[in-house]
């Protein structure tokens, strides 16, 4: 190979180094006509799959390309050691690298990699070294380095243009003849053009956390940093042409491709004698005889000779019994788990206890999941209890060791509103200044800063400094800021995984993850299993045992009645708060109008409130047919074809594509789509966040429907509904797994609502509602709830002779030892004896008093509070020998009572919810002409209202035209609709409310469904400050809030103060609950 490839190359995932992207770097070597690219990032490989894959797409799109990627990575030592660029030829030398940055990666804390040359030194072998030389004064270790690896070493040199270049590179090459090292001509770029350099300073001033004003020779002097031509590198190497020819002589010498990255699943599940697939095949049927005692009937055996081929063809056996072996697992020590999405589809993951969801009763389809076409690992996503998840995660660890498992990672890119901060804060700007530019930013996955957002926060874009900051936010979107693990994707290998791909320390104790992310994974073909957390599971395995504990009866995920017409009837009226899937507001308006009346209905509801169907217009077609307000029809092919193949596709939803599944099936049975094309669709129809491919089966789809017979209008109707999916649509398979768990909380609910508001408190954080809601539904379905109490309640809510009784979980900051210790020492009958017989401190008392939760002792909270400062921390000697009581009596403090404002506040302060009043009846009289929520739902259609609440949850389903807010006072709740065009002139008050003044038209539906269409929105959050002058007024939004987040302070006046405080003083009321 001749010509000059850059070897020394760094890519933003040089985090904060690098101002280019890996696949930018590669194409604009090849637009420079380079003979390849070296991707080397600072101690990491974390971009290389990004680059091999943008030179993948590049040879698919325009062909062979004379082009040579290798990947290796730049070494960072602790220890006075210059870098050493570190590159690969062989598979077994990339193990070495890995294992060289895995030694490093995990004696450090995330984010860190410690190596020292004596590191490297170990780890030589079949390695090719690039010496990057200190800016002045000599190359250590450059001479010992050379006769360790001769060959295999060389010194690289820069020229870039700093004023002294020609001299050092005559002695760099003095050294490196001295060494009997080559010496090699690089740029060490940090960005593809000149044009990021601005980019790179703004980088470079993050990561030094200075300001451009204040960064000085912290930044490089020009941009040199960057690819450069073969023909402008031998102008600047003229002097020692041999420099240039050493970066072909290296290319040859590698012989490593990312290709190469073959691995195997892990063995141990197979058991002496048997291969994976011969376990696989007779673990199956023996649990297959064991759950069809009479014989397994024919349609499963044809559909587990078919998965079995497709299995061994693939060699995903092991796979597999991997995924098995963790469920038995969780299955042998009591953790509620299920396995949902595409694995649904599969018989064998059915019968192994993998999934709950029978294929064959259902006829799904196995090439959703896995097929000889897909050419893709399969995915098999296992929900566990969220708060007994870590049990499995760390088997995981013991069964295979963090040698051979890691969690893959999550690049943590920037968004707009960390990218403002950030780059506001380098340009100068005050945090004032960025804290208005980020507060009508929407959401957490906001892709882009639109002018607008500028000129609603009152700035001119048009004004220097507004539009540097614009371009430069622009710039760094989507930029990796850092590694973080993902939820829960393992990678798991029979070798040793760290020969793979470098592990990192986790943040969290006694986890490692990967360097590579999802979509790394996946290019190269790994295999995950993801070991998920779902806090639903949680939650109704803590009622499965209050049930047995208070009413007798057992129950498991199986054995939950499905024949209960008063389950159904309640879901019908939309009461769902608190169950799974069908709690949001959206879901509970379309509960009226579905009627789920059976378990297939269940799946439908939870799949038809997503983007895809909404905006594949596929929901109020389903809708009227389902109401019997629009004919069923089936369109019939032409002649010779099946005139009614349409209605075994699409039966079951009423001739309307609701599932990815049925899009399949139509487009293999209505347009003849070979399996593999129809594989290519599924792929198009892009999951959550990201833009499908779909318009590139436009012509296949419309025009292979029309050649069999199909009328056109109905063939674009169709691909217009599919196309949808590209903006998430749901897997059939998925939804009913997902059903599995909506109606076994629905049962809980309807049958036994103290033990599921119970459960739901005492699995939190998890869910759409927050405490207060919990507890308010519960009490609106007849249970009594018992406040916080010394002397009767636990650590958990607990069920109390029929009623909740709270406890001291609720309490902000209390602590589950102190909660055990009141429980083992009470009865009390005063503060001194809560304090010695428990042994509690100073601050468990004031926290208790806080709470309200001295009752039984007479006490106020004032009282209370004041009775806990006057009690000493510790026990005098002669009080503790006489067991006497050290405090005497003293006369009434006759402190004055807190007003009922101060109350509640002080209860949300510090247990976020109030059994004594909902703040707005306390409001009420300040806001004049307002009606309360009950009272605009029995308003007439038509009719023009003004109504307020606290503003619980806001939405904007995928990019819809409307926004759903929900609004709450002391008589129910409001939901208000506001058009997107309204949106874009109430932004701020609708973003950053917090107690929300609507002006709107009542709507109601024939269902009965009602909401108020806005065309005002008034920001009254400051009536909130009238609460109480003691406590703090100011609300906190709540977790499924899809504007406000815990690391965005809202716009209301003095919020900004939030993060100084105390964090029980900033939850007076529960955060609203913001989703896209």
């Amino acid at each position: 190979m001749t010509g000059f490839a850059e070897l020394a190359a760094a890519t933003n995932y040089s985090f904060l180094r690098g101002a280019s992207a890996p696949s930018d770097m590669v194409a604009e070597a090849i637009a420079l006509g380079h003979a390849g690219i070296g991707i080397a990032d600072r101690n990491t490989v974390a971009g290389v799959v990004r680059a091999w894959v943008a030179l993948r797409d590049a040879v698919a799109d325009h062909g062979p390309i004379p082009f040579k990627l290798v990947v290796g990575a730049r070494l960072v030592f602790a220890d006075g050691t210059p870098d050493i660029i570190a590159y690969p030829t062989t598979r077994q030398g990339w193990g070495r690298l890995c294992r060289l940055l895995t030694l490093g990666n995990r004696r450090a804390e995330k984010g860190n990699c410690i190596l020292h040359f004596d590191d490297l030194r170990d780890h030589l072998a079949d390695l090719l070294l690039i010496v990057m030389p200190p800016p002045r004064g000599p190359v250590p270790r450059l001479h010992e380095l050379a006769q360790m690896a001769p060959g295999r070493v060389w010194l690289g040199a820069t020229m870039l243009r700093l004023g002294a270049d020609t001299r050092r590179l005559a002695r760099l090459a003095g050294m490196a003849a001295a060494a009997g090292t080559p010496l090699l001509a690089t740029n060490a770029p940090l960005y593809a053009t000149a044009d990021q350099r601005r980019l790179h300073d703004v980088l470079s001033c993050i990561r030094e956390k200075c300001s451009l004003a204040e960064a000085g020779r912290r930044l490089v002097a020009n941009a040199e940093a960057r690819l450069k031509s073969q023909a402008e590198m031998a102008q600047l190497f003229r002097g020692h042409p041999e420099a240039i020819i050493e970066s072909a002589n290296i290319l040859a010498q590698i012989h490593f491709r990312l290709d190469d990255l073959k691995y195997e699943y892990p063995h141990e599940p197979v058991p002496p004698g048997y291969t994976p697939q011969g376990w696989l095949e007779t673990l199956t049927l023996q649990k297959a005889f064991a759950r069809w005692h009479d014989g397994i009937p024919a349609k499963v055996v044809a559909l587990l000779d078919e998965e079995f081929a497709v299995i061994a063809k693939a060699e995903y056996a092991a796979y597999f019994l991997t995924v098995h072996d963790i469920v038995a697992f969780a299955q042998a020590t009591g953790i509620l788990c299920q396995g949902r999405g595409s694995a649904a589809n599969s018989a064998v993951c059915y019968i192994l206890g993998i999934t709950a969801v029978d294929p064959v009763e259902q006829n799904l389809l196995f090439s959703r999941f896995i097929s000889e076409e897909r050419k893709e690992p399969p995915d098999i996503d296992v929900d566990f209890e969220h708060e007994r998840r870590e049990e499995v995660m760390q088997y995981v660890y013991r069964r295979y060791g963090r040698d051979r498992a890691g969690i893959a990672a999550t690049v943590i890119h920037y968004r707009p509103r960390s990218a403002v901060r950030e780059v506001g804060k380098v340009l100068g700007l005050s945090e004032d200044v960025t804290t208005r530019l980020t507060g009508t930013v929407w959401g957490s996955f906001a892709s882009q800063m639109e002018q607008q957002r500028f000129v609603e926060s009152g700035f001119d874009p048009a004004s220097p400094e507004i539009a540097r900051l614009a371009d430069l936010v622009n710039q760094i979107l989507k930029f990796p800021r850092h590694l973080s693990q993902h939820v829960g994707g393992f990678v798991l290998t029979n070798d040793r995984l760290d020969e793979t791909v470098p592990i990192h320390n986790a943040a969290m104790a006694d986890r490692t993850f990967i360097e590579w992310d999802k979509d790394d994974i996946d290019a190269l073909g790994l295999m995950k299993v993801d070991i998920l957390a779902l806090g639903m599971l949680t939650c109704i395995e803590k009622a499965f045992r209050l049930i047995a504990e208070y009413h007798g009866r057992h129950y498991d995920l199986q054995t939950v009645p499905s024949d209960a017409p008063d389950v159904y009837d309640m879901l019908c009226l939309g009461d769902s708060v608190g169950v799974f899937q069908v709690e949001s507001r959206a879901q509970m308006n379309m509960l009226p109008r579905l009627r789920p009346r059976e378990f297939y209905d269940l799946a439908i509801q939870v799949a038809i409130v997503r983007p895809g169907p909404i905006q594949g217009n596929m929901v109020h077609p389903y809708l009227r047919r389902r109401q019997k307000r629009e004919l069923v029809d089936y369109p019939s092919p032409g002649p010779p074809h099946d005139p009614n193949e349409l209605r075994e596709v699409l039966g079951k939803t009423l001739g309307v594509p609701l599932f990815q599944e049925q899009a399949m099936k139509l487009a293999i049975t209505a347009a003849a789509f070979t399996p593999s094309e129809a594989n290519q669709l599924r792929r198009a129809m892009a999951t959550f966040r990201n833009v499908g491919t779909m318009h590139n089966f436009e012509a296949k789809m419309v025009g292979g429907m029309v050649a069999r017979g199909y009328d056109r209008d109905f063939a674009e109707r169709c691909y217009k509904q599919i196309e949808g999916f590209g903006s998430y649509g749901f897997p059939e398979s998925h939804a009913l797994a997902f059903a599995r768990l909506v109606w076994v909380s629905s049962y809980i609910k309807c049958r036994y609502p103290a033990v599921f508001a119970t459960a739901l408190l005492n699995s939190q954080p998890m869910g759409f509602y927050a405490p207060a809601q919990i507890v308010r539904d519960a009490r609106e379905h007849g249970v009594e709830v018992r406040p916080i109490d010394i002397n009767a309640s636990a650590w958990d809510n607990r069920i109390e002779g029929g009623a909740l009784r709270l406890g001291f979980r609720q309490i902000t900051g209390f602590r589950e030892a102190w909660a055990q210790a009141i429980v083992t020492a009470r009865p009390f009958d005063s503060i001194e004896a809560l304090a010695r017989r428990a042994g509690l401190p100073d601050r468990a008392l004031r926290l208790l008093a806080d709470a309200d939760a001295c009752g039984s002792l007479g006490l106020d909270r004032r009282s209370a509070a004041w009775e806990a400062l006057r009690t000493p921390s510790g026990e005098l000697p002669l009080f503790a020998a006489a067991a006497a009581r050290e405090l005497g009596a003293e006369p009434d403090a006759d402190l004055p009572l807190l007003t009922p404002g101060e109350e509640v506040a002080a209860d949300y302060q510090m247990i976020r919810l109030s059994l004594k009043a909902h703040p707005m009846a306390l409001l009420r009289s300040h806001l004049p002409g307002v009606l309360t929520c009950a009272e605009t739902s029995a308003s007439r259609n038509g009719r023009r209202v003004r109504t307020g609440g606290v503003v619980l949850v806001r939405q904007r389903p995928g990019n819809g035209n409307a926004i759903f807010v929900t609004l709450e006072d002391e008589t129910g709740v409001t939901n208000v609709v506001i058009w997107a065009r309204l949106f874009e002139i109430f932004r701020r008050p609708i973003m950053a409310s917090r107690l929300m003044v609507v002006e709107g038209e009542v709507q109601r539906s024939p269902e009965g469904v009602i909401h108020l269409m806005a065309t005002r929105i008034i920001d009254r959050s400051t009536v909130l400050d009238l609460l109480s002058e003691t406590h703090d007024s100011r609300p906190a939004p709540l977790r499924s809030d899809e504007f406000i987040h815990p690391d965005q302070p809202s716009a209301y006046p003095g919020a900004a103060a939030d993060r100084a405080r105390h964090p029980r003083e900033v939850r007076i009321l529960p955060r609203s609950r913001d989703f896209h």
